[in-house]
């Protein structure tokens, strides 16, 4: 099971998990390396459609918002990523969508927001 196998500091992927569970996706793979830097946090299946997800959490607001850490770089390492797994695992470009599940704790609650079909 995708859980037991998560790292602690990996409590937001798993609050990520189980809030794409809850909106009826199955979770296909987690933490897919396609390089030693490069990484797609979650990838998920949802009717034909086979999503990336990037998640980012923050505890605060001081230096940036989650949302604000996705930058060109980044989206291009995703892009990347995201093309080897396709070709690896025969799966069209045109079934898939990018996504981002951004959390921001505080105390004990969380705020979490997802952006559908991010363009990269």
């Amino acid at each position: 099971m995708i859980e037991k196998n998560k790292k602690k500091w990996d409590e937001w992927e798993l609050i990520a998990i189980n809030y794409l569970k809850d909106k009826w996706h199955s979770i296909i793979d987690t933490n897919f390396k396609f390089s030693r830097f490069w990484e797609i946090d979650i990838i998920s299946k949802y009717d034909d459609l086979t999503i990336f997800i990037e998640v980012k959490y923050r505890t605060n607001k001081i230096f940036w918002e989650a949302e604000e850490s996705i930058t060109k770089n980044k989206l291009f390492k995703i892009k990347k990523s995201i093309e080897y797994y396709c070709l690896t695992n025969n799966i069209s470009l045109e079934k898939i969508r990018f996504d981002v599940i951004t959390i921001f704790k505080w105390k004990e609650t969380y705020k979490l927001k997802w952006y559908k079909n991010i363009e990269i």
